[in-house]
């Protein structure tokens, strides 16, 4: 993976290489996070991340199912995508936002520890670009999705 830009960090846009977290993070012992994955293309008219505000919804969303409260608004979130897409200085990309439960307490309820937020943007590479994908197979499950 190439290192690009800056990611940013509850806050804070932070060189690629002091984006951590610390080893006891919850998220990583009990996988307590969301995420979500965002392209950006590039356009004649510059850079366009598609269907941004569907995708932060979507990301609220999840947390939300998931119990955390994150600490941001809607708006700020997507404030801090763009800005971290400007940062990272690609026209296309790969967006990555992920909202986790941090070091704190340990065990099956994490609900006292915060709740962090990262942003990330990764070039892409090996991906096919926008209108050239030949297509896709795929299978229709036999399963039926229970009612939540």
């Amino acid at each position: 993976m190439k290192e690009v830009g800056k990611i940013w960090m509850n806050g804070k846009l932070v060189p690629f290489k002091n984006a951590k977290v610390h080893v006891l993070t919850h998220a990583l012992h009990y996988s307590t996070a969301v995420f979500e994955g965002i392209r950006c293309y590039n356009t004649p008219k510059g850079s366009a991340i598609f269907r941004l505000p569907e995708h932060v919804d979507r990301f609220f969303n999840s947390a939300k199912l998931y119990g955390m409260k994150i600490r941001y608004t809607k708006k700020q979130i997507i404030d801090a995508i763009i800005k971290t897409v400007k940062a990272s200085g690609l026209k296309e990309c790969y967006i990555r936002p992920i909202a986790y439960y941090g070091y704190g307490t340990m065990g099956l309820t994490p609900t006292l520890n915060k709740v962090d937020v990262s942003i990330a943007c990764l070039e892409m590479i090996g991906e096919p670009k926008a209108g050239k994908f030949s297509g896709a197979k795929c299978k229709i499950s036999k399963w039926i999705r229970i009612d939540s």
